[in-house]
């Protein structure tokens, strides 16, 4: 495979683990980041079984383990009394049932991990892409810089805003009205959220709150939901207003109240998706992750189905092998796109309807979500999709001739 040239666009979770998953299977790839240096922002992340099983195989559960943690359950409460809705539980029984782990873990040591599976030589930092061109021979990288990368196939990695994306669809994102303030809080300042370690919701009229420790443990991510008809800032994030935060959820449970008390630096993201495209692939280039399928985070997947992305696609790039040429190339890419479409479609739909699931003010509507919870608790109804193992979709589905 140290033949095929393969170029990714995009430094993120999405093209790490691609190249992860590419070297493992015996190929190679360079990475071009268009930022000067690597700084992963964010807070916590969810990784489920449906992921931790894939990058245990791409060797890096050791380190995974060591960073992260496996919260016991899952716990969904009401905003203002913080009455159970329902409980999933987590841990042993999750490992048990699935055969992997669910964790919550830092977004920078979950890409620290990815980031430690490329050799140095591999990642090209400062490097915008301003289009990308293709023809029977080759498809090519134009650099902001003058540069001009040639490949057998290239991958677009780089989220929501995708450069690669653009040239082959004609959308932009969706504002969902929703804005999310997120921050880490050291442990020891909300002691109350210390006995187990949990994912807590809190559902309640036009907003949630989620919470849930990383780390190790030092810390307790958090993310706040508050609507806002429009997005303003020039920027989707901005440094958040602590004070503002704390006033949208004035009067919510106290352990909601409490934790934002503790908060002191926030950001605020407006929260964007796309429309689902019906194909991730055109000729010798393909998209993963959100320059796929970018989701809302409200089904706690988009990494997730990131990592998923990643195996498949260089699952079938390197089934084709290093002589695919042309037609096996667009094969390859094909047959990804048909395992991945109906998946990532399904999971991007639920995450837009959950939007307003979460949000529902008190009333009829509520009292029917609230019962369905208490009527469904328990890991069978996740089966979809923490059991799914994506390698395995790839070994069922036969190669596109």
């Amino acid at each position: 495979m140290s033949q095929m040239r393969v170029a990714v666009v995009g430094a993120g979770i999405a093209g790490l683990a691609f190249a992860a998953a590419l070297r493992r299977g015996g190929a190679d790839c360079h990475v071009y980041e268009q930022a000067e240096q690597l700084a992963e922002v964010g807070a916590g992340v969810q990784v489920a079984p449906n992921a931790t099983r894939l990058l245990d195989r791409l060797g890096l559960g050791g380190r995974l383990r060591a960073a992260a943690v496996a919260p016991e359950a899952i716990e969904m409460r009401r905003w203002d009394d913080g009455l159970m809705l329902q409980r999933t539980p987590l841990g042993e029984r999750c490992l048990r049932r699935f055969g992997a782990p669910y964790y919550t873990v830092h977004r920078a040591d979950l890409h620290a991990a990815l980031l430690s599976a490329l050799p140095p030589d591999r990642l090209h930092l400062g490097a915008r892409l301003v289009a990308v061109t293709q023809d029977e021979a080759e498809a090519r990288l134009h650099l902001a810089d003058g540069r001009t990368v040639a490949a057998d196939a290239v991958v677009g990695a780089d989220g929501i805003h995708s450069a690669v994306r653009e040239w082959f669809v004609a959308d932009w994102p969706r504002y969902s009205g929703q804005t999310i303030y997120r921050g880490l809080v050291p442990a020891e300042r909300v002691p109350h959220l210390l006995d187990e370690p949990r994912v807590r919701l809190w559902f309640g009229p036009e907003q949630h709150c989620v919470c849930y420790p990383v780390s190790g443990g030092r810390q307790i991510s958090f993310g706040a939901t508050v609507p806002a008809a429009a997005w303003e800032v020039e920027s989707w994030s901005a440094r958040g207003d602590a004070e503002g935060l704390r006033a949208a959820y004035k009067g919510w449970h106290e352990d909601v109240v409490r934790l934002l008390d503790a908060a002191s630096g926030v950001s605020r993201w407006a929260l964007h998706d796309r429309d689902s495209i019906d194909r991730l692939g055109w000729g010798r280039v393909a998209v993963i992750g959100d320059a796929a399928h970018p989701m809302l985070p409200f089904q706690a997947q988009g990494a997730n189905q990131a990592i998923e992305d990643a195996v498949v696609l260089a699952r079938c790039l390197t089934d084709a092998g290093p002589d695919a040429g042309r037609d096996g190339l667009r094969a390859a890419v094909h047959r990804y796109e048909r395992i991945r479409l109906p998946r990532t479609t399904r999971i991007q739909r639920r995450s837009r309807a959950n939007s307003e699931t979460f949000h529902l003010a008190d009333g009829a509507a509520q009292r029917r979500r609230d019962a369905g919870a208490l009527a469904e608790p328990g890991l069978d109804r996740h089966q979809w999709l923490f059991g799914y193992d994506a390698e395995q979709a790839v070994a069922m589905t036969g190669r596109s001739r």
